[in-house]
């Protein structure tokens, strides 16, 4: 009999198994989409990571059609060889499915720092990939039942291993109306701006400290100001559009958008949505450096915010950085501010404080001088709040707002977040993201601290071919504050205990575990009551 014949009662059964293996394959690739998410749906990094992570999580899914297949062709021959009803030909598909639900339970089990955001995007591709999971699944079952009949049903244990390709076609499938639909979105949030037009804009860039400028910036400036600014880490265009879009109303005087950046032009095309009028450059490294090739392009694309001002336009830049003082030396197109912690500069704090409770400083803005203190802890928070009071002062705040405004200032959830637990220990959370200066400048705030010291970090990573030296500084500047260490996954575990070692750090002192939950199970065995205990960086996602 024809396998495609509406008499054909396997044909439909063929067709219910397509759905339910789509079904269960969206849930397989689960790693998949959300690494392309993570990618910003971006080819390229998608790649990157299959390549980093040795096709860790491919070969985990490659495992799982093997032996699924395996034990899906034994049963076949057994059952053929009894030469019992067709129907029975479909036992084997119990292991299949069976072992496909337990890794599914297993892959959702593991900790996630950035969870798949099911957002309209991803629910597109969700339906698309389902439908199209379906179709190949059921030319699979034709073509083995039609040329290669042992196989049989076996083949449907195949499917996974296609997955990271599947994800792709549909998402390139995808990509034009992607396109037309992200203009229609940028098209609308620009409309909107264009009904304010005594908005007072301000974009916020740099390698590290964006997302506490803008927080800092917002508290200040809304001591006098109603202040509307992108919400969390959104710094990509769809984010300030989605922000624009859905927090922006008439009540606001002022928008903060906070500008992200992975490849030359990305800070740009941000300020062509936002056209800010006002901008605070808060640093310059070598963060991203693996996406972005070389420094040089790092300093470019952060530059394309000053570049992107009109003409009566004003730039902040943080001093204490190397490079936005020789960006600021450079800049003629615009007024321009710069910060740091002597005279010498526009806006600058002296008298600096700093210990486990906050930070007490003297602010110097033009000739007037006020002590200010704040809840925050380490030298580049004070970094953070002077570019934001040089902007506000700008923006006509006396300084007695902005003392109030400082006073009032939180610290960032995973920006050095102090954290006292019951055993008196403290928690300092650095965890969101890690750079060069910023660990320097955690183990600095870790060092004030009494008692013993515990560093939790995966080390550093997207610094391309500089990854394996900073790593090695990073550990020889851990073994000089602290007392144990805690390395989490492999990424850079090598190169942290070299730094360590250079430094003579007690090897019994070193531990390493595979996942941050492990590394939290451990700390409650080794670190004592009364510790001080740093987590510095967690790996994202597709480093996992």
């Amino acid at each position: 009999m024809n396998f495609i014949d509406a008499t054909n009662i396997h044909m439909y059964v063929a067709i219910a198994i397509s759905v339910v293996n789509a079904i269960l394959m969206w849930y397989v690739g689960y790693k998949f989409f959300q690494i392309l998410q993570l990618s910003n749906y971006k080819t390229k990094p998608y790649f990157t990571w299959i390549k980093d992570t040795k096709g860790k999580y491919m070969s985990r899914v490659s495992m799982l059609s093997i032996l699924t297949f395996a034990l899906m062709m034994v049963t076949n021959v057994i059952l053929d060889a009894t030469n019992i009803d067709a129907f029975w030909s479909y036992f084997g598909l119990i292991f299949y499915f069976y072992l496909v639900i337990v890794f599914i339970v297993n892959a959702y089990s593991a900790p996630k720092k950035t969870p798949l955001k099911i957002t309209n995007r991803m629910n597109r591709l969700k339906y698309s990939f389902i439908v199209l999971c379906s179709v190949v699944t059921f030319c699979i079952i034709w073509f083995f039942t039609q040329f290669c009949s042992p196989v049989s049903y076996a083949a449907v244990a195949l499917t996974p291993m296609l997955l990271p390709l599947m994800v792709l076609f549909v998402n390139w499938c995808l990509a034009p109306f992607e396109k037309w639909n992200y203009n229609r979105y940028i098209m609308q949030a620009k409309r909107k701006l264009k009904k304010y037009p005594e908005l007072i804009k301000i974009g916020i860039t740099g390698s590290f400290g964006k997302t506490s400028t803008k927080f800092i910036l917002s508290t200040i400036l809304s001591e006098k100001y109603s202040v509307c600014a992108s919400p969390l880490s959104y710094n990509t265009p769809m984010g300030i559009t989605k922000a624009i879009i859905q927090y922006l109303d008439f009540s606001h005087q002022v928008l903060i958008a906070e500008m992200g950046a992975r490849y030359e032009g990305d800070i740009k095309e941000l300020c062509e949505l936002v056209q800010p009028q006002y901008g605070i450059l808060t640093s310059v490294g070598e963060q991203h450096l693996q996406s972005f090739g070389n420094l040089e392009k790092i300093k470019q694309t952060k530059y394309e915010l000053v570049e992107s001002l009109p003409e009566n336009g004003v730039i902040v830049f943080n001093g204490q950085n190397d490079i936005c003082q020789k960006l600021y030396k450079q800049t003629n197109n615009v007024s321009k501010i710069i910060c740091g912690f002597d005279d010498k500069f526009d806006v600058y704090a002296d008298s600096i404080q700093t210990n486990k409770n906050g930070t007490h400083f003297a602010l110097h803005i033009g000739d007037e001088k006020i002590v200010c203190s704040t809840m925050l802890l380490g030298e580049h928070n004070i970094e953070n709040i002077l570019c934001a009071s040089a902007l506000a002062s700008k923006l006509g705040m006396t300084i007695d707002e902005i003392r109030n405004g400082i006073s009032k200032l939180q610290p960032v959830e995973h920006r050095l977040q102090l954290i006292n637990l019951q055993n008196g220990s403290t928690i300092l959370d650095d965890s969101y993201n890690g750079s060069i200066d910023g660990a320097k400048r955690a183990l600095q705030v870790l060092q004030m601290f009494d008692g013993e010291k515990v560093v939790v970090t995966p080390g550093l990573v997207e610094l391309g071919a500089k990854e394996k030296q900073a790593n090695i500084d990073f550990g020889e500047q851990i073994a000089e504050v602290a007392d144990k260490v805690i390395i989490v996954n492999l990424s850079n575990a090598e190169y942290l205990k070299q730094g360590l070692e250079n430094k003579s750090f007690e090897p019994s002192n070193i531990y390493q575990t595979d996942t941050l939950e492990n590394a939290k199970v451990l700390l409650n065995k080794i670190a004592p009551n009364q510790s001080v205990i740093l987590f510095y960086n967690d790996l994202p996602d597709n480093y996992l």
